[in-house]
Formats: C-alpha cells, structure tokens, sequence
C-alpha cells in the first residue's frame, strides 16, 4: 500500500516512519526548506514541494497539492508535522485514510503550544495522540496515545524533546496497524484487532 508523507519541517516523526520500514512513496512539503525533504531525498524519495504562499486561496493550494498526491494513489495520507489547517473538503476526499500526530493527549490542548499549556494547567500527564483526522482540527478518532508524567524541572523545552520520543514509538505503531488492515472505527472509537494496547505509558 502506498503512503503519502505531509511535511512543513525537520521531518523527525518521516525519519522514525523511514526507519520502522514504512513503505513512504513521496513526501510533500508546503515548505521549500523543510529539512524533511532531504530525509526523503536522501532515500530516494520523491521530495516535492508545493508551495501555499504562491496561491490565492487555501482552496486553490489544496487542489493542486491533491492533484499531485494522487498521482502516487496512496492507501494512506499521513501529517508529520504539516503545519497546515486543512478544509473539510480536502479531508473528505482521504477519508480514514489520513492520519495526524498532535503532541498532546487530545482532546487535551488541541492546536498550539501545546507543551507550555500543559505546564501551565499543572497537569500529570502530558502525551501525544495518533488520529485520524476529521473536518474538526484535533478532533479525530484516537487510534494510540503515549503518556509521560510531568516532572517539577520540566520546561516547554524539555517537556517537547521527551514527548518527540513517545511520537517516534507510536507513529509507525499506528501506521503499521493501518496497513495491516487492523483499525476499526465504531461510534468514533478506534479498536485494534488483536487487542493490542492503545496507550503506551513511559515513566522513564
């Protein structure tokens, strides 16, 4: 099954799909310096860059940017860091099959800042979330989350540099049960078929 990488950045979480063998046919970025595009290139990955600042509209990017992914007829359209809000339209047309990753345990802090909102609110337990992704931002079903407790030295800083790692663990874990055909959405609840655990816990 083809998988559709979306980009804006550095690329870490494409790095931990590329390393968990995650068969990525191209990467697209809105950014012509995402660094993530060398990662791809660098693996003889199509790189591709579609600029949004040289279109008119939100509209008129995503149909070109759509244009383009379809000519990789992908299974599967995974966000990594693309820092875009998209329209409902564009997110119908890859519905369940378009994944995000949000570094916060949704629907805990949605959007942005997410690091310094959870010290700030003195919550325990900080995370990520692996969803899919709806009409509504940070809002999708939930297919696996990693939760961290809160440490009294943690800053933003720090508190983001331990998150990024539970996200290298459960993106691919996510996206190889996607393509191994074991998600199940029921009532807006995803399940995995062999119950695997859909939180992982890290103390360390």
């Amino acid at each position: 099954m083809s998988v559709v990488v979306l980009i804006s950045g550095r690329g870490s979480n494409l790095q931990a799909l590329l390393d968990a063998a995650v068969p990525v046919s191209a990467v697209f970025s809105n950014m012509a310096g995402a660094g993530g595009l060398a990662i791809a290139a660098a693996r003889g990955i199509p790189a591709i860059v579609v600029p949004h600042r040289e279109f008119s509209s939100r509209e008129a990017f995503e149909a070109e940017l759509a244009a383009q992914i379809d000519t990789f007829r992908p299974g599967l359209v995974v966000l990594a860091g693309f820092m875009r809000v998209l329209t409902a339209g564009f997110v119908q047309r890859y519905a369940g099959r378009l994944v995000n990753i949000h570094p916060s345990l949704l629907p805990a802090f949605p959007g942005l800042d997410t690091h310094a909102r959870a010290l700030a609110a003195g919550v325990k337990l900080h995370g990520c979330t692996v969803h899919f992704v709806t009409a509504d931002v940070d809002i999708g079903p939930i297919i696996v989350q990693a939760a961290i407790p809160l440490r009294p030295v943690d800053t933003p800083d720090t508190l983001a540099a331990r998150v990024l790692r539970q996200e290298h663990r459960v993106f691919p874990l996510a996206v190889r049960w996607f393509l191994e055909g074991r998600l199940e959405i029921a009532d807006g609840v995803v399940r995995v078929k062999g119950g695997d655990a859909q939180l992982v816990f890290d103390d360390s």
